[in-house]
């Protein structure tokens, strides 16, 4: 897919936006109408390394499990997303946010989305629907998003980390 750029206002401060967005669980939050059923990828939800596997609702996806991580963050200013998506995970994806200052005290978002099929029978898929109801899908999430942050409402449900006790202290009695 060629690069895509969206672009949304969010009346809250860049750092507000750039920490809510650096918590890899409040993702499922605003991104629930096209990318369901998160399964975090890890205990530690928030920065580096943080991540989540997720189903994304695509025409003609058979496969439509991908997932994404947090591989640089740059406070306050830019987080970069890299993961794959598809078959066998094939189709690499990366999805940058870079956070900007506007005149009323706000943030301006710019939202890069980039894929990379393998095949041409990918290529041909993505060209075919794919890459418009992706496009879609993102503008919704940043619209949501800046609803959340604005207003508290449009909240979906935030994902968690299934299972009991992690750490051998929490779970364990001697």
């Amino acid at each position: 897919m060629q690069p895509c750029t969206i672009t949304q206002r969010i009346a809250s401060p860049p750092s507000v936006v750039f920490d809510y967005l650096s918590d890899a669980a409040n993702f499922p939050e605003f991104t629930d109408h096209f990318l369901d059923d998160w399964h975090m990828t890890r205990e530690e939800t928030y920065g580096l390394g943080a991540g989540g596997r997720f189903k994304e609702e695509l025409p003609f996806a058979r496969f439509g499990w991908g997932d994404m991580a947090i591989v640089e963050r740059e406070e306050p200013r830019l987080l970069v997303l890299a993961g794959r998506s598809g078959k066998y995970n094939r189709i690499r994806t990366l999805t940058i946010f870079q956070l900007s200052d506007d005149d009323d005290n706000g943030t301006m978002i710019e939202l890069s989305l980039e894929t990379h099929p393998v095949y041409p029978s990918d290529k041909f898929l993505e060209a075919l629907a794919q890459n418009r109801s992706r496009t879609r899908g993102w503008k919704k999430s940043l619209r949501r998003l800046a609803a959340i942050l604005e207003h508290g409402e449009q909240r979906g449900e935030r994902a968690t980390i299934a299972g009991g006790a992690r750490k051998p202290a929490t779970g364990l009695r001697a």
